[in-house]
């Protein structure tokens, strides 16, 4: 403890907290359970156990791990809870720049969490203002001791001191000290020393007026009495004129004897006056030295300011750069930036977001294909009989409706359709779009046609539909699995795709059924067919992870054969394949459309060139599979 503060307590820190032989707070409940906690934008919110023990919020990966250490912890004393606005399962808890996003499984224990937490901080910080620390803090002027101001600082030396007596002591205070270069410090302690000097100084010529003043008294009194004395010697006869003359000179020696220079208490005046002059000479050199050096340390803040001022304006201008990088790469933390109804980034951020995030998987996508095209994999192919029928199992009269849809509707000529708009045209693909909305979600379909060497559409509809090469040539999937086998060409699946943030993770349930529709006339080609559309599963429902996403979606493949030259076998040189592939998804959720619409160009024409080129190259030197 300084001596410049000092207080009282009352209590000690055993008073304050008191608590239980395990110790726990006494009258405080603590608290456990699972909450869903925001790790990142890439895992989202993960499930983590979390407990409320002595005023301190801790969590664990899960309830079997507690006893390995918790994850983190925050103390509640200085925490600010937040529940939010607009969702009534989530609470934030907030310590200076630490932030916990947090969400109940429903309103009621979002509550009960929040009431157990204020509980515990109420009853801490009652019993601090009982038994915490009272008292003042006092804190002395820094001029009570300075002596600046005081009566006795003026007289500290007792015997008179001349000039160059009172500053051969102080070092600071030579003569030397009155060259250019010492620091206003040194300067300003110079003229405390002429201060003193000069008080003193006063003192002992006030000393010597006063003095004179008596004595000029005196010896008035003393000629009164002198020239009455010559009067009462006046009448007298005396003949003799030098006898007068000389006491008349003895008078005049009484008279002005006691106003000799160095009759008065011994002091020299005529030194102390020379001292005086240069002791305010020494005063005004000074204070023009401290003026010289103060008009110069002004230049000299003053180009720190300019160069601070610079520096500031510099690093304003990379905060603004920094701040619009921030933007484009959508650096956002919370889930409070994450796709939703009230999320806090605009349009064009989120649109940016997206765009920065699908470009980072394609980067990574490039680095792996290299490794993903050394994998060789192969599965039967079944014989070609066994798609020319639906089967029997529940779902058959559902495929066998779309399949006639998609051979009704999907195979129709855009051309003549005015709403049909062309989006996309690269060499032989082009694609087709639709703006259609509903309730604000945009469900516009998608139409491609594109022409394929090389390749058959039993083989093309081969690769698509079997789930054992999807993650050769799919990049969006994140995991996926087949729910239910239906038949040899019919499977549930279920499949969550990477998240792009901030918009949320969607996953998908449908039912993919692959056909060989044979053709009516002997001169057209039979049509392969592979639908996928969206169904409900008990084993596959929907969570709050991800948003679900409903989808109609068709490869339509036929292949056309020209005939070889000569007597020469049939080659994949002599094979083409028309691809029509339509789309449409609901993609749920509140993504901005035109960020729908954006990923949409985007992502089809390349998911199309890559599918079909991994065909190309899994074919190339293989039997032809019509």
């Amino acid at each position: 403890m300084s001596d410049n503060q000092s207080w009282n307590s009352s209590g000690s820190e055993e008073d304050v907290e008191p608590r239980d032989e395990s110790g726990h707070l006494v009258g405080v409940v603590d608290l456990s359970g699972v909450l869903s906690k925001w790790t990142n934008y890439i895992h989202g919110w993960q499930d983590r156990w979390v407990v409320l023990k002595n005023n301190t919020l801790s969590y664990y990966k899960s309830q079997d791990e507690t006893e390995y250490g918790c994850r983190g912890s925050l103390c509640l004393s200085k925490a600010v809870i937040t529940p939010h606005e607009f969702d009534e399962c989530r609470l934030d808890i907030s310590v200076n720049d630490s932030v916990w996003y947090l969400r109940a499984q429903d309103p009621e224990h979002r509550h009960q969490w929040i009431d157990s937490i204020e509980l515990h901080r109420s009853i801490r910080e009652g019993r601090r203002e009982k038994g915490g620390i009272q008292g003042a803090i006092f804190i002395p002027s820094p001029l009570a001791d300075s002596g600046y101001g005081s009566e006795s600082s003026l007289r500290r030396h007792g015997s008179m001191l001349s000039l160059t007596s009172a500053t051969s002591g102080f070092s600071a205070t030579s003569t030397s000290s009155f060259k250019k270069g010492h620091s206003l410090k040194e300067k300003l302690a110079e003229m405390e020393t002429f201060r003193d000097i000069l008080c003193r100084q006063v003192d002992t010529l006030q000393k010597y007026f006063d003095s004179c003043s008596d004595a000029v008294s005196k010896d008035e009194l003393q000629r009164d009495k002198i020239v009455e004395d010559d009067e009462d010697d006046f009448p007298n006869t005396r003949t003799d004129g030098d006898f007068l003359h000389n006491n008349n000179n003895g008078s005049k020696e009484k008279l002005f004897q006691s106003l000799s220079p160095k009759g008065i208490n011994g002091i020299d005046f005529k030194g102390e006056a020379i001292t005086f002059k240069a002791t305010t000479a020494g005063i005004l050199a000074t204070l023009s030295h401290c003026i010289d050096l103060m008009v110069k340390r002004e230049d000299n803040w003053q180009k720190r300011v300019d160069k601070e001022m610079e520096k500031r304006r510099r690093i304003e201008d990379g905060y603004k750069s920094a701040l619009s990088e921030l933007k484009k790469k959508s650096h956002f933390g919370g889930p409070d930036y994450e796709e939703g109804p009230n999320s806090l980034i605009n349009e064009d951020e989120f649109f940016d977001a997206v765009e920065a995030a699908l470009d980072r998987h394609d980067k990574i996508e490039e680095q792996s294909h290299t490794e993903k095209t050394r994998i060789q994999r192969s599965s039967p192919v079944p014989p070609g009989d066994v798609y020319s029928s639906t089967g029997t199992h529940r779902f058959a009269d559902k495929v066998e409706e779309m399949v006639q849809n998609h051979m009704t509707y999907s195979l129709q000529d855009v051309g003549g359709d005015a709403n049909w708009q062309l989006v996309v045209e690269e060499g032989e693909m082009k694609v087709y779009r639709r703006e259609v909305e509903e309730n604000g979600i945009v469900l516009d379909p998608l139409k491609a046609t594109h022409s394929v060497k090389g390749v058959t559409g039993h083989e093309i509809c081969h690769y698509f539909w079997d789930t054992t090469y999807r993650n050769d040539w799919e990049t969006t999937i994140e995991s996926f699995s087949v729910v239910e086998t239906l038949s040899a060409n019919a499977a549930i699946v279920y499949q969550t795709h990477k998240r792009v943030w901030p918009a949320s993770q969607r996953d998908v349930l449908y039912l993919s059924a692959m056909r060989k529709i044979m053709a009516n006339n002997e001169n057209d080609p039979d049509t392969w067919l592979v639908c996928n559309f969206s169904v409900d599963h008990d084993d596959a429902q929907p969570s709050n992870k991800c948003v679900r996403a409903k989808i109609n979606i068709g490869m339509i493949c036929q292949t056309l054969v020209s005939p070889p030259e000569g007597d020469k076998e049939i080659s994949r040189d002599n094979i083409l394949c028309k691809i029509t592939y339509v789309a449409n998804v609901n993609p749920g959720g509140w993504a901005p459309a035109s960020v729908l619409r954006a990923v949409a160009k985007r992502e089809y024409p390349k998911f199309l060139k890559r599918f079909t080129s991994y065909v190309q190259d899994k074919t190339a030197g293989k039997p032809i599979l019509f």
